[in-house]
């Protein structure tokens, strides 16, 4: 696995589905500083954003391939683009902004691993660079599965055993960059302690 950049300010919430990272952010959207913060989230709203969230609700069928190709033109979407609130996280951490993203390349050597192997992901992502901070929420996948059920509506990837798979996925990628001298912080989080005690050491490991 390659060892990428660190952008500076730029801090990252990854975990299966149901962990509770979108929580958190809405939680950071509150604070009195939060002007300085640029809030973001992957897929992004771009045009690819928008038809791979209609893949996700499985109103489209893509090859898993695909998809990723797909997921990383929406990531440099996000990083260096133009158009759309979602994008441009590079120009937002460089002017002194802390960027905060739901999701991002560590997703896709998760989610992506699991549907289509190792080896395409990791070439796809190898350029892009690393956040600050890694925020990991680990959750039981029977656990969050129960939360993704309780708000009605769930995506493709939304079953327990891929849940189950993703989960062990996600633990492997985490686990290889903590053995990497990559010079991102990487915060593991019990994502079933209550919400506001996740929200306190949050606040706590954030850039000051």
């Amino acid at each position: 696995m390659a060892t990428n950049a660190i952008l500076k300010n730029f801090v990252v919430f990854e975990g299966i589905d149901g962990a509770g990272t979108s929580t958190q952010i809405e939680i950071l959207k509150k604070r009195a500083d939060a002007d300085r913060f640029f809030f973001t989230t992957e897929p992004t709203d771009s045009e690819t954003g928008k038809f791979l969230r209609k893949m996700l609700k499985g109103d489209v069928a893509l090859n898993p391939r695909t998809s990723a190709f797909l997921f990383a033109a929406d990531r440099n979407e996000h990083l260096y683009g133009r158009g759309g609130t979602n994008c441009g996280v590079v120009a937002q951490a460089q002017s002194g902004k802390i960027v905060v993203s739901d999701r991002y390349l560590f997703s896709s050597l998760t989610y992506q691993s699991v549907t289509c192997g190792d080896e395409l992901p990791r070439r796809l992502n190898e350029s892009f660079p690393l956040p600050e901070i890694l925020f990991f929420f680990e959750i039981d996948p029977e656990i969050s599965l129960q939360r993704v059920l309780g708000r009605g509506e769930t995506e493709i990837y939304e079953k327990l055993d891929f849940q189950k798979a993703t989960a062990a996925r996600y633990r492997k990628v985490i686990e290889e960059y903590e053995r990497m001298n990559t010079g991102m912080k990487i915060v593991r989080l019990d994502a079933t302690l209550p919400v506001d005690e996740v929200a306190k050491i949050i606040s706590e490991k954030l850039i000051h």
